[in-house]
């Protein structure tokens, strides 16, 4: 028994045992799962992003002016961009389960919702009060893309000699 800790009466060391692995077993099948919405959800926004793209290129551009068309334009890029965000952070959870990149996704997100969402809104109305949301979404983006740094950085050690799961997993 030794590497397993200390014994304790009766059965309640191998019924320890069997909660700790049965709350590991449930803790990677929620982060897989979370990574699996993550996925799929950065799928659907990117798919957004792009239809965005075209109703803008064949629908706005005649309606637009060409600085209101260059506003739009932005936060169709970076919708896409960050889709893109999403979808990496997606998978580097479901390959190494932190939940830093469960943050970064989510962090992505919010910042396509606040900065494209506010720039595609303010070049079709005008309303220009709408840009104090912009920087908001921004911010999003580097705290995502920050989340992300992390997460590698906590999932593959420097010392590390291979790219590998954490753990083999």
């Amino acid at each position: 028994m030794s590497g397993y800790g200390k014994r304790f009466d009766g059965d309640e060391f191998i019924h320890q045992q069997v909660l700790h692995k049965y709350h590991c077993l449930l803790t990677l099948i929620g982060i897989k799962n979370m990574a699996r919405r993550i996925l799929i959800s950065g799928a659907l926004v990117a798919l957004l992003g792009v239809a965005g793209g075209a109703f803008g290129a064949h629908g706005l551009r005649p309606l637009l002016s060409e600085h209101m068309m260059n506003v739009f334009e932005t936060g169709v890029r970076y919708h896409v961009f960050h889709a893109l965000g999403m979808l990496g952070a997606g998978l580097s959870l479901a390959y190494a389960p932190t939940r830093y990149f469960q943050f970064a996704a989510w962090a992505f997100f919010l910042g396509i919702v606040l900065f494209s969402g506010s720039l595609y809104v303010l070049s079709i109305s005008g309303v220009r009060a709408l840009g104090m949301i912009t920087p908001l979404g921004g911010l999003c983006f580097l705290v995502g893309w920050g989340l992300l740094a992390w997460g590698y950085w906590k999932a593959f050690p420097s010392g590390s000699t291979s790219i590998s799961p954490p753990n083999g997993k």
